[in-house]
């Protein structure tokens, strides 16, 4: 179930996401989605993540940075999340520490600013239906963006870059991006590092990944075809890529799919 934001929100979050588990998840492969996820568990079900090796218990309020590494996901049958989906450019007007900080990894968000948190979970989960629980997350966004008004001009610029990247096929020519942008090269990097907590390319590259994921898990096209649609140089460079962020093949994900079937894969992709 998808929910779009209000109309203040929406240049800066993509969506709100309720996911139920219905069956009992283990060591699912989690793909990165090019988003950061704010995550509430507002069924108190148990779900646990694994990021480069690293076992991590959901808890109740969990920040998922960006993902550049294999990730496996673990859930309880009848676990429920309510997630917001914060365009990448945009989670420095909601969270105030370098969003590097949060890259590969699942933020226990009562370990950044405890009360505050605490209090946004208890308001969530003393409200009745879902509408009520969105109301409350997004009375707490809006409070943030008032809050961070002197970033939106960096939000803007980000954004702006970001297009560039889309409309170059997701693949990365910084020299003649900072040209036309009017930036230098190193501005760049820091201002995609501190304000998104990804480098350029590395952005480039996950964009990239996402722009096939659908064709490999929805389509029979062959894996060159794929490759050379979605920017990378041959199939071998698609593979290379596709396995660095999942730990598995492009042929084995869509052998996954077949066995689990696409309501599963979209449970563990958060609406892929």
């Amino acid at each position: 179930m998808q929910i779009s934001p209000s109309a203040s929100l929406a240049p800066y979050i993509k969506s709100y996401t309720v996911v139920t588990i219905d069956k009992d998840l283990r060591d699912e492969v989690f793909y990165p989605s090019g988003y950061i996820d704010l995550i509430i568990n507002i069924s108190g079900g148990f779900a646990a993540t694994v990021i480069n090796g690293q076992h991590k218990n959901t808890p109740d309020i969990e920040l998922l940075g960006h993902l550049t590494l294999p990730t496996r996901l673990s859930a309880a049958k009848g676990t429920s999340v309510l997630i917001a989906r914060i365009f990448p450019h945009a989670a420095t007007l909601f969270f105030s520490d370098p969003l590097s900080e949060f890259t590969n990894y699942a933020t226990d968000m009562y370990d950044v600013t405890g009360s505050e948190n605490r209090n946004l979970y208890d308001r969530i989960m003393n409200t009745g239906d879902l509408c009520s629980k969105i109301n409350v997350l997004e009375k707490y966004f809006l409070q943030k963006l008032k809050k961070n008004e002197s970033h939106l001009k960096k939000v803007a610029i980000l954004h702006a870059l970001n297009q560039q990247l889309f409309m170059n096929q997701n693949v990365l020519n910084l020299p003649v991006i900072a040209q036309s942008s009017g930036l230098s090269e190193r501005y760049i990097q820091k201002l995609y590092l501190t304000n998104m907590g990804i480098s350029p390319s590395s952005f480039a590259s996950v964009t990239r990944f996402n722009k096939s994921l659908p064709m490999v898990l929805n389509t029979p096209e062959s894996l060159t075809t794929i490759a050379y649609h979605c920017g990378y140089y041959d199939q071998a460079h698609f593979i290379k890529e596709f396995k660095k962020f999942t730990g598995i093949t492009p042929s084995a994900s869509r052998h996954s799919l077949i066995k689990n079937d696409t309501d599963l894969q979209q449970a563990v992709n958060i609406g892929f």
